[in-house]
């Protein structure tokens, strides 16, 4: 007899056993080590939800799934119904905007996401030996929580590219863009790393750092026990001014960088520009098992290249440091190409309750993939790092 596969739908994680959770969203940090992925651990997904950076009148309502075989989770996934589509950067405004002229109501829609983040990473979270079943379990669960309620979508942002395949196996559509990640060549160091670029770019890059050095201060990096409230505040300040340019109102509330020093300091590295004691920017980072994934910047005064440096350049020392083999910096940015970061890509995946809209949309991102194929091809020529057919002087 075929065992029934139960699909739950939670509006909290309080609802969720911590552990239940994270047997789904990082077993290989079962022993105490560090998870593969940050993100989905339930400490970070329930400060979201605990600070109210996330829930009512954020636009990002929990319905957190969770998929059981006789009684036991085998499967969940962060869901949320969406009244808009800012914090998710993967744009289908212009989706929502044609489906609105032509009569239909887009929002609200179901996001399978990390809130704010975008950073790529198992959307399907299923113990070991469950992937196929519990992928299975989720994609038909949440598509028809859809379906029933009468929603125009549902969308699993940064996926894997497994899950990417998985999905288009079961009839979603398929959207790729693209990244810059610097990978970890085995250097031993970072004039290692800048021995590996071209002359050119090897300069440019010395020129920034001593440029940013210039500021008058020193550079820090504080993780674990090294983080104290007083960073926090800064931190705060940093947020405040980025997310004040950039997104008009802050994402992250006050309350979630008073959790994050609760429960979280040990996931993070907190990378500050001091002068006379005082903190004057500030990059973060989130720490995973063999990664370092750059978060926020922000700083209260404005020095030459100072965001390259406390961004890019400390977050690359840092990573062939600690022997980590890859560093995100997060969405977009040309310019991150030149200081050794190269293009890769991302994937999600979208279900249209509308058999016409999804053909149009299926049309649409067709091309779409094309072009970011060749895109990351063409960028990927023009990367910094040397010919080694040509010799290269300084």
């Amino acid at each position: 007899m075929e065992k029934q596969i139960e699909i739950e739908s939670h509006p909290s994680l309080g609802g969720i056993d911590a552990a239940e959770w994270d047997a789904c969203a990082c077993p290989e940090a079962a022993d105490g080590g560090r998870p593969d992925d940050p993100f989905t651990t339930y400490r970070f997904l329930s400060a979201l939800e605990e600070s109210g950076s996330v829930g009512p009148g954020t636009g990002w309502q929990p319905r957190y799934l969770v998929a059981r075989e006789e009684g036991v989770s085998i499967a969940c996934a962060p869901l949320y119904a969406k009244s808009h589509s800012q914090g998710e950067y993967v744009f289908d405004h212009n989706w929502a905007y044609a489906y609105e002229r032509a009569g239909g109501r887009y929002y609200p829609k179901l996001q399978i996401a990390v809130p704010f983040t975008p950073v790529a990473g198992r959307r399907f979270l299923t113990r070991p030996e469950y992937e196929e079943m519990g992928v299975a379990a989720l994609v038909q669960g949440a598509v028809q929580i859809a379906s029933d309620n009468g929603l125009s979508s549902l969308h699993a942002t940064y996926c894997t590219p497994q899950e990417a395949e998985a999905g288009r196996a079961m009839g979603l559509l398929h959207r790729t863009g693209q990244q810059f990640h610097w990978q970890n060549r085995d250097y031993a160091d970072f004039d290692a790393f800048l021995a590996s670029l071209s002359s050119r770019k090897r300069k440019n890059i010395r020129r920034e750092r001593a440029q940013a050095q210039d500021f008058g201060g020193t550079i820090r990096c504080y993780t674990g026990a090294e983080i104290t409230p007083e960073h926090w505040d800064a931190m705060w300040r940093f947020y405040q001014d980025t997310g004040a340019r950039k997104w008009g109102t802050p994402y992250l509330s006050r309350a979630f960088f008073d959790i994050a020093h609760e429960r979280l300091r040990d996931d993070i590295l907190l990378v500050l520009a001091e002068r006379d004691g005082r903190p004057v920017a500030g990059a973060m980072n989130l720490i995973g098992r063999d990664v370092l994934y750059g978060r926020y910047w922000g700083c209260i005064e404005h020095h030459p290249c100072l965001h390259f440096e406390l961004c890019y350049y400390q977050a690359i020392d840092w990573a062939i440091r600690h022997g980590l083999s890859r560093v995100e910096a997060g969405a977009q940015g040309e310019h991150k190409l030149a200081r050794g970061y190269l293009p890769v890509e991302t994937h999600s995946l979208h279900w249209m309750a509308d058999a016409g809209f999804a053909d149009a949309v299926a049309r649409y991102l067709e091309a779409e993939r094309e072009a970011v194929s060749q895109d990351i091809e063409v960028l990927t020529a023009w990367g910094p790092f040397r010919n080694t057919n040509q010799e290269d002087h300084e």
